[in-house]
Formats: C-alpha cells, structure tokens, sequence
C-alpha cells in the first residue's frame, strides 16, 4: 500500500511518499522560521507548522496512510475546544528554563528525577518548558481555571488538531521527564514537582495502530504511526537487534544504541534510557540516548564566520589531523549534552597560534563534532556491547574527512547510507506496519574502514572538554 511519511523537523516539514512497489519519492519540502525572540530562547510559530503538514498531505492524497514524526522536545499550550495554539513553540533548543533546572539541582532532586523518568534535570528536556508556559502565558492560566488547557509536545497538538485524538506516542513522552519508564505513564510526583498537571497532558498510545484520520480533499487518511524524529531515524537506518546503533548529524548529533526490552540505565556516562518504539499491543523496545547539541549548526556557524564558503572546500584536507598538531575545537556552543550535561561549558578552540589559518579552524571545528559524537559511543559502548558497524546519516555525513575521521576514531566502520531520508523512511516504515518494502534501500552504501587507530585521541580531546567546562555563570 501507499503510505506518506511527514517529516516535521526543527527546519523544515517534509513529505516523502511510498508507493505499492517500495519506490518513494519527495512530494513536498517546506522550510519555516526559527524565531529568537531572548538570548537563549528558540521559538517556532504552531500554525505554521501545522499549515505546512497540511500542504505536505495535500501534496499526496492518494495514500493508504500516514505517519508523522516530530522534534522530541519542543511543546507548547493550546485550547482543548477550539484547538488554537496559546503561545509559541519552545524548541528543544530553547534553555530559557536553566534557572529552574539549577533550583532543581539544588534542592536535591536530579536523582529522584533520574529514577523515575531515566532523563537527568535539564531544560533540553519538556518538562520545565510546558510549566514556564504555565506559569508565564496569560492565555494559558485562563483556559487553565476554565478547565479548557491542553499542555504537550507538538505530535499530540498535530495529532489534536488533524485527527482529533489528544494523544502522544511513548517515544515522545519519554523525552518530556514527566514519564514513569517502568510504567510508561504520567507520573505524579514527577507532575507535582515540576509544576505541570497531569490533567492538562495527553493520553499515552503505542508508536503504531490507530491514531485518528485526517481528511484531506475529502478523503480520510488513517495516521498509522506518530513517533520522535530520532527514533524514526534508528528505524530507518534499520537497526532492530541490540547493540545496533546510528548517529544523525543535523543541528545536533543524535545517537541511539537498541538494548532490548528493559530499559538500561547509565547515569554515571550521562546516557539518557528512552523507548525507541512500541508496537501497537506490544511491549516497548528501548535504547540508550546520547546527545550533541551543536553538530551541523557549529559547521554552519563556522561558514558564517568565513572559514569556508563552500562545503566542497572542506572534503579534504592537505595537512595531518588538527588535533595531532595541537589544535583542538571543543563545539560546546550550547553546553555539553551526553555525557557531561553541563549548559555552563562553553565552545573554545585551543592550540591556536600566528600559524592557524582559517583551513586549521575549519578542520579541527569538524573534528571537535566528529570527537564530540564518539565520547557518546564510547559511553555507549561501557555499557552495552555496540556492534563494530555505526551508520549515520545527517548533512556532515556527506563529507568524507568527517566519516573518515569518526571511522578512525571509533575504531568500528561507518556506514552512510545513500538515501539522505533516513527519518521519513523509518516512519514510513512504522506507519506501513511492515507493509513496506524500499527497494531504494538496497542501493549501495558508502563504508569507512578505520585506517589509523585514533581512539588515543579522545584522551587529548577530553582534556579540552574539561576546560570548556563551567565557563559560563
């Protein structure tokens, strides 16, 4: 059957359409604004997201059905009668919240956090989002007292609004800190301490089965799947067994690593249990979570700054690796997220001297990226066995000094594969319930086998991280 995938991300919404025959196809790519209305504030407007999933469904009609992935994080406050967004959305990006978070840390509460939802206390994550929305927004403290307020991550407003079911998958209420892991639901005492009622929040469902039909050109699509965009991605990459890991260089580097069906959890790396997917009536299949805040954005950072105009300028470099002659670039532009989730690091470049020219910073930036990425597998890998093949996918993994690197300093193969759309062919994948064969899929894939052992270099690198640290007040 034909199933249509939307990819609603953090630049832009895509569609990607999967015909009888495996072939699929783009039928829509819509870019929106990114809004910074304070320092450290990311916002995007909810009606033009939801008009771009409408004009990307519009795009392909003649579907069987449809899965939608989302951003993880990013949530917002709407009205339960009329379905109209109450404030912007906050970004995962966004850490206007950090305040809270350290108030938190103080009085003594990261670990009961850390026990009950698997996530330690950081504004990256929903939950002191959806209170500040609670405790700022106007509009919200009304439809609260009248009983109208509806609180959550952008897949229940999606799913609201298009479908009329107030729901969000497991996959997404796992990255909010207010899911119980073992019991999969909303936890009070989680509820209670952030400031959030549990009332306001939607209902828990599995990743696949019945979420709703939208009507489009008045025909009803069933929405088959709702899932976050990084777990659409490790189904994508086709990881299903334990150990199987991929890593997704976008504006952050994402990696995730399957361990089966009990979540692991590893607060001393920093790695973060989530549920990777739930099968419609099955038990939940869990992985480990390991971020990077600034991957593709500190690249692009480094274009503005004048280091490169083109990319193809930086596929290759003449000289030995930076770090090997002294020149490091910790990309802590955000902070530190796995495994050291410290919001006061900042980005530095050490080593510099009258001899670094611009080709020197742009390389050890890319190599601040690819060796911020493997101190997340090597996390990984202390704690559950990760294969010695890592996919990626995400635009740095288009250049090959970047996988070459990581491949180097991994010491595994890195596989990229040759489709760029991982996340939408995993939630076409979920929406298709198996139904699904990508033809496309078995194109070739490019492997970088290790061809210096590298792995010494994280030493090096670590020594950098650990001054970038607590820079920020």
């Amino acid at each position: 059957m034909s199933v249509l995938a939307i990819d609603q991300g953090t630049t832009s919404t895509r569609a990607l359409r999967v015909d009888d025959s495996g072939e699929f196809e783009i039928t829509r790519v819509i870019r929106h604004q990114q809004y910074y209305p304070q320092a450290g504030w990311v916002e995007h407007d909810p009606e033009e997201l939801i008009a771009s999933i409408e004009s990307c469904i519009a795009a392909s009609p003649d579907v069987a059905a449809l899965g939608i992935d989302n951003q993880g994080e990013s949530c917002l406050a709407w009205h339960a009668d009329t379905g109209q967004a109450l404030c912007p959305v906050i970004v995962w990006q966004d850490s206007r919240t950090h305040e809270v978070i350290a108030k938190l840390k103080q009085d003594g509460h990261e670990a009961r956090v850390l026990e009950i939802s698997g996530l330690p206390l950081d504004s990256y994550f929903s939950a002191s989002k959806l209170a500040w929305i609670l405790q700022n927004c106007a509009a919200a403290q009304t439809a609260h007292e009248q009983g109208k307020l509806r609180l959550g991550t952008t897949d229940a407003f999606f799913l609201d609004r298009l479908s009329g079911r107030f729901v969000t998958d497991i996959t997404t209420a796992s990255r909010t800190s207010l899911l119980n892991l073992h019991t999969g639901q909303w936890d009070p005492e989680l509820c209670e301490l952030f400031g959030v009622p549990p009332e306001t929040l939607p209902e828990i469902v599995p990743t696949t089965g019945d979420l709703g039909c939208i009507v489009a050109q008045g025909r009803r699509i069933p929405v088959t799947a709702s899932v976050v965009d990084q777990q659409a991605s490790l189904y994508g990459h086709g990881c299903r067994a334990a150990g199987d890991a991929k890593i997704t260089f976008g504006t952050g580097a994402f990696a995730l690593a399957l361990t089966g069906n009990q979540p692991l959890r590893s607060p001393e790396q920093g790695l973060l249990p989530t549920v990777a997917w739930q099968f419609d009536s099955a038990e939940p299949v869990y992985a480990l979570d390991g971020g990077v805040y600034c991957a593709g954005s500190a690249v692009e950072w480094g274009r503005k700054l004048g280091l490169f105009s083109d990319y193809a300028e930086i596929n290759h470099f003449e000289r030995a690796p930076a770090i090997e002659r002294d020149l490091v670039f910790v990309p802590a532009l955000s902070g530190l997220a796995c495994p050291h989730w410290d919001r006061t690091a900042a980005g530095i470049w050490l080593g510099l001297s009258l001899e670094t020219d611009s080709r020197d910073l742009i390389q050890s930036l890319l190599e601040g990226v690819a060796l911020r990425a493997a101190e997340v597998i090597r996390a990984m890998s202390e704690f559950v066995a990760i294969g010695d093949r890592i996919s990626i996918d995400g635009g740095v993994s288009v250049n090959p000094y970047f996988c070459q690197f990581l491949a180097n300093v991994l010491q595994r193969r890195v596989s990229v594969k040759p489709m760029a759309e991982l996340t939408a062919i995993g939630t076409a994948r979920l929406a298709g319930a198996g139904q699904v064969s990508l033809t496309q899929d078995d194109a070739a894939t490019a492997y970088y086998q290790p061809q210096a052992d590298m792995s010494d270099l994280l030493e090096r690198f670590g020594d950098a991280v650990g001054r970038s640290r607590n820079w920020r007040r």
